[in-house]
């Protein structure tokens, strides 16, 4: 298969160092993006790690605020506790902002400050089982919260790594070879033109000398 070259290149040594200039710059583009690339894959797995790690506990403690809930309505009844939750403030409204890693905007969920840990019951009044319940459950709450936010940063660094790999395979595969293969081709056209004017300039001298000779012969006769 005929190699690629840019089309319409006039083969000149302005062309031939505005192509190589071309090719330098892309090669350099070329191992920028290869080390992005690596560098947003090395720390996609360090996310993957931590979603992984987070999503253990976000079961655990889900699993931990269930069992003590269920141990709150033996004791209590449903109605009972229904009753004590009606207490609960709300969980206020997130905090949701982005964060630049290596271009990559990633989302950070920052938990308000203004959160109330205390109970909205009297302690002594109530099972240990259903403090447990409610502590339970807004640390699991919290937990999900991180691996959200952890979800959301390995989706965007995931789109980013494809986009980047897309840019390296194209520039390594395509523009690169293309320009190579025009940087040779123009190379190949000046050499040939040399050449061809090297052996005219010396059919000339040798056409130029004979006349000379002759006229140098015919003067003597």
């Amino acid at each position: 298969m005929a190699q690629e070259i840019i089309e319409g290149i006039n083969p000149t040594r302005m062309e031939l160092l505005s192509i190589r200039k071309k090719r330098i710059l892309a090669e350099k583009g070329h191992k920028l993006l290869g080390e992005k690339r690596d560098a947003l894959i090395v720390n996609f797995f360090e996310v993957l790690k931590k979603r992984n790690e987070l999503k253990k506990e976000v079961v655990d403690s889900f699993k931990s605020a269930g069992i003590s809930l269920g141990e709150a309505m033996t004791r209590m009844g449903y109605d009972g506790v229904e009753v004590m939750s009606r207490g609960m403030d709300p969980y206020p409204e997130l905090d949701i902002s982005t964060l630049n890693i290596m271009g990559v905007r990633v989302p950070v969920i920052s938990t308000p400050s203004e959160v109330k840990t205390e109970l909205p019951w009297s302690i002594g009044n109530t099972p240990q089982a259903l403090d447990d319940a409610a502590k339970g459950y807004r640390k699991a709450l919290e937990r999900l919260l991180s691996l959200a936010e952890v979800e959301g940063s390995m989706e965007r660094l995931a789109i980013e790594i494809e986009k980047t790999k897309r840019r390296v395979n194209a520039l390594e595969h395509i523009f690169i070879p293309r320009l190579k293969n025009t940087e040779r081709y123009i190379t190949m056209q000046l050499q040939e033109r040399e050449r061809e004017d090297f052996f005219r300039r010396k059919r000339i001298k040798a056409l130029m000398e004979k006349r000379d000779r002759i006229e140098r012969e015919t003067s003597v006769s």
